[in-house]
């Protein structure tokens, strides 16, 4: 709902854990009522309890209060006792932003009094700006789940998704489902007592999948085009027949696999000679014995063999694959007990430099060892192949030189990600096939053969990749969720994985589809701010055109129209407010957050004048990491400097300009950005924000220049959720820097 036309302001103090004993909370609200102009203004000993709630409740329904704005404690908590859906609320934080971070004793009441009446100030300032976001739901309408891939991933999703009660629209390439797995013999165990190798369980899946009222299965099936946004994904889905089948979807999650490493890319190894397989060759083997002796292709019975860990893994040459892939060793123990189960006297060794195994992994690597695989410390060398295979490696515990026979060898190559395209390769090529070069448009249509999902993105048809050519996912905070809002990626296409991580992601990434179609329904964000109904707004009569919103968005959120405007997909947009940081004339805004309600509380600060010698510090601080740590300083009772004032932000990347000069202007003295780490092992919660962030201020030295200012009185600073103490040893030494300097000369100019 929106807000209605005569807003009504309040402010609401609490006087309780401690707050009332360290500051002067009557003045509070004379600052309120004065300068804040709020309507009502109250304070209450405990205003989280149900008395002080339904305090504000009653002026909410009886009195016809719109905007509130709470002084209390830090907006990340009691955000369900301070939840009012039909308001604006805004948050000072006086609990751990002032009182639990400025240092005890006299001498310091007046500054800590000083910065509270500034976060009052600039709670009422906020929410003065705001207005009640009424949610987009305009358009959403199916909540249906598209499964791409119809391997163990696959199916565990589907499965997932459809007892949940969604219907499920499951893609497979091939004629059956299972994937990979239908190759192996065996599964590495996944229940106790962890010594023995498992039915691998596909062919029971793929039937229970098969028979699920809420699933359908489309099988020699590709995705052909998909359109749309969360809750209407329109999808194409073209059959090996040439009909074409169309699914409308409210989310998607890609569990299309991965491919092992190409055994002719490692002659050194061996690679393409006879006798020489990899561990998918071994799994042929392996069930052509059904269980009896294990026979090479030349039908020779295997008496010795040989498993050579980290084949074009781990490498740093940079020739292969520089990454493990996770599920080799604990693959290579499985596979050594199919000789030792067959007939103990074959000769088995493991070559390992480092032997990894996931979960209860160690007592399957006992149980091999009793079964008498050896396993030796050693880096291979080269491999020779034919009829008696040889390996020259380096033994890493006697550190010599040294060979071993055998009649086969097998290769642990690792996993590649079925990801699809390279969205850096196909927008060169793009680019060059625009131009009118011809073996570039060639290469297009290649490229499009090999789309998983085929998305009608002006970014590119598939998600983008990680370095390695994973699909692009947070790994830390939020794994199978993607750049692509409503598609959720899951199983080895993600990361490298064995077979029960990747079901286990499986299901991970149908309930973020779920939440993500429930989510659409309500108009509401899918994530991380999975609560908001803002969502963005342009004001197109400002609009120059410069196309900085669609290009910096991380998402994909943003077309152009036939006008070249820019036209929102609500649905798509994760509500960072990068598009809102980007724009140069400042067109761009949400319903609660804005270039106005940070300014606002910008200028509401009281900057002291050049005599008072008391500096004013403006910290801009991600709402993910940066505000959550100066938060958990507060908790810790870890002081830092009174001089400065934090606003938080919803993420590094949604900072405009304006916000920096508007500050300097007005005689802050100087501005501390504070985000997430960036680059290829980001934890920016929204991707690229903090690296457009670092990008913008590159370009502000400028600025300070045409100001007379010195450059050091901006800095952009990379702040982990954990970094509390951290925090405070930078606001701290950045004070002192700037009293060093000396105070802004821009003061008396605001």
């Amino acid at each position: 709902m929106n807000a209605p036309a005569t807003p009504k302001y309040a402010a609401y103090l609490c006087s309780g854990c401690g707050i009332g004993d360290k500051l002067d909370v009557p003045s509070l609200e004379k600052i309120a009522q004065k300068e804040g102009k709020m309507a009502v203004v109250k304070s209450h000993p405990f205003l989280c309890n149900a008395e002080g709630v339904q305090m504000i409740k009653d002026d909410i329904a009886n009195d016809g209060v719109t905007h509130l704005c709470i002084a209390a404690c830090s907006r990340r908590a009691k955000a369900e006792a301070f939840s009012f859906p039909e308001a604006a609320v805004s948050r000072a934080n006086l609990r751990e932003g002032v009182i639990w971070v400025v240092a005890e004793g006299s001498e310091h009441d007046e500054v800590r009094q000083e910065m509270a009446e500034d976060y009052v100030r600039m709670g009422c300032a906020e929410v003065k700006k705001m207005k009640v976001p009424g949610g987009n739901v305009k358009e959403a309408s199916s909540k249906k789940i598209l499964v791409v891939g119809g391997g163990m991933s696959g199916m565990t999703a589907a499965l997932a998704a459809a007892e949940a009660g969604y219907e499920v629209a499951l893609v497979e390439k091939s004629g059956a489902l299972g994937g990979f797995a239908n190759n192996l013999w065996k599964r590495v165990p996944f229940a106790a007592p962890y010594a023995d190798a498992q039915p691998v369980g596909a062919a029971e899946l793929a039937a229970q999948v098969s028979g699920h009222a809420r699933i359908k299965v489309h099988l020699n099936s590709t995705v052909a085009e998909t359109s749309g946004a969360p809750g209407r994904f329109a999808v194409k889905i073209a059959q090996e027949s040439g009909s074409v089948a169309e699914e409308l979807c409210g989310a998607i999650v890609q569990a299309t696999g991965f491919t092992p490493y190409d055994l002719a890319k490692l002659p050194e190894l061996g690679g393409g000679q006879p006798n020489v397989v990899d561990q998918a060759g071994l799994e042929a083997l392996a069930k052509a014995a059904d269980g009896g002796p294990i026979k090479r292709a030349d039908g020779k019975e295997v008496k010795s063999v040989v498993f050579v860990q980290c084949a074009g893994q781990r490498d740093t040459t940079g020739q292969h694959l520089p990454y493990c892939s996770g599920h080799c060793c604990a693959t290579s123990i499985k596979q050594a007990t199919y000789f030792k189960d067959a007939n103990p006297d074959v000769d088995t060794v493991v070559m390992y430099q480092d032997l990894r195994v996931p979960g209860m992994g160690e007592d399957f690597y006992r149980s091999a060892q009793d079964k008498g695989v050896v396993f030796t410390k050693g880096k291979a060398g080269k491999v020779s192949g034919g009829d008696g295979c040889k390996v020259d490696f380096k033994d890493l515990i006697l550190n010599e030189d040294a060979s071993i026979d055998a009649d086969l060898v097998v290769l642990a190559t690792g996993q590649v990600p079925n990801a699809g395209v390279n969205l850096d390769e196909w927008t060169a090529t793009v680019t060059a096939a625009e131009s009118g070069d011809e073996a570039a448009k060639i290469k297009k249509g290649e490229l499009q053969k090999i789309s998983v999902l085929n998305l009608n993105y002006r970014q590119g048809p598939d998600m983008p990749q990680f370095k390695y050519g994973f699909a692009d996912s947070h790994f830390i905070c939020f794994p199978y969720e993607t750049r692509r809002t409503g598609v959720y990626a899951a199983g080895p296409t993600r990361r490298p994985m064995d077979m029960l991580q990747a079901t286990e992601d499986a299901t991970g990434a149908a309930l973020k589809a779920i939440q993500a179609v429930e989510n659409a329904a309500r108009g509401r964000a899918a994530h991380p701010r999975a609560w908001d109904l803002s969502y963005p707004i342009a004001r197109l009569e400002g609009c120059t055109q410069c196309k900085r919103c669609t290009v910096e968005c991380p998402f994909g959120a943003i077309d152009e129209d036939e006008k070249r405007f820019p036209k929102f997909n609500e649905e798509r947009c994760r509500r960072c407010g990068t598009c809102m940081g980007a724009c140069p004339v400042r067109v761009i805004s949400f319903e609660n957050y804005s270039c106005d309600t940070v300014g606002m509380q910008i200028k509401a600060v009281n900057i002291p004048d050049e005599f008072e010698e008391k500096p004013r510090i403006l910290i801009l601080a991600c709402e993910n990491d940066a505000y959550p740590a100066l938060d958990m300083a507060g908790i810790q009772r870890l002081s830092y400097s009174a001089f400065v004032r934090a606003i938080p932000v919803r993420c590094l990347g949604s900072v405009n300009t304006i916000w920096i000069t508007d500050a300097l202007n007005s005689g802050y003295d100087g501005v501390m950005m504070m985000g997430c780490k960036k680059g290829d092992d980001y934890q920016c919660h929204f991707v690229k924000g903090s690296e457009m962030a670092y990008y913008r201020m590159s370009k502000i030295d400028d600025t300070l220049k045409q100001l007379g200012l010195e450059t050091e009185r901006v800095q952009t600073l990379e702040v982990a959720i954990t970094d509390n103490a951290r925090v405070v040893k930078l606001i701290n030494e950045y004070v002192d820097q700037i009293k060093e300097i000396g105070l802004s000369p821009m003061k008396g100019f605001g």
